[in-house]
């Protein structure tokens, strides 16, 4: 099993959409970047657990864990022309694009910022991905301890 870091802007979908969703459960779509596209594609499996992190507001952190419930598969919003993720360079013969599906495990009683994971960026944190200088993927690998320490903290 591994684990996984997975960002998404509260304001677009967050923890309170995916608390909401049938079975606490939805398609990680969208995803528009080759490296985390391969993640999805080749690494990550059903089983494995991923925290949920809020970015791009006013407290970014981490604000729950989730399950992947269902391994990378073809994303259909790539063939879709009426969705926003539709690309027209993307062949569902071919498909250039994958998800998963997550399911929410477990709501953190609070978020463990993005300030508070930098302030263990030297010792217990040291080379976590998240939190290395220009890091700006969607979905990153977790080290196991890191997982435990991060989970020590709520």
């Amino acid at each position: 099993m591994r684990h996984w870091l997975m960002k998404t802007e509260p304001g677009t979908f967050g923890l309170e959409d995916l608390a909401a969703a049938p079975k606490r459960t939805t398609p990680w779509d969208g995803v528009r970047n080759y490296q985390v596209r391969n993640m999805i594609r080749d690494e990550m499996k059903k089983g494995d657990l991923a925290f949920l992190y809020h970015s791009s507001c006013a407290v970014p952190g981490i604000v729950a864990t989730m399950t992947i419930v269902k391994p990378g598969y073809p994303d259909p919003t790539a063939f879709d022309r009426r969705h926003h993720h539709y690309d027209p360079d993307s062949d569902p013969r071919n498909p250039r694009w994958y998800m998963v599906d997550v399911q929410l495990q477990k709501a953190l009683a609070r978020t463990v910022s993005l300030e508070e994971l930098r302030a263990h960026a030297n010792r217990e944190l040291k080379g976590m991905a998240l939190l290395r200088p220009g890091n700006r993927l969607s979905i990153t690998p977790v080290e196991a301890a890191h997982w435990k320490f991060i989970l020590a903290l709520v």
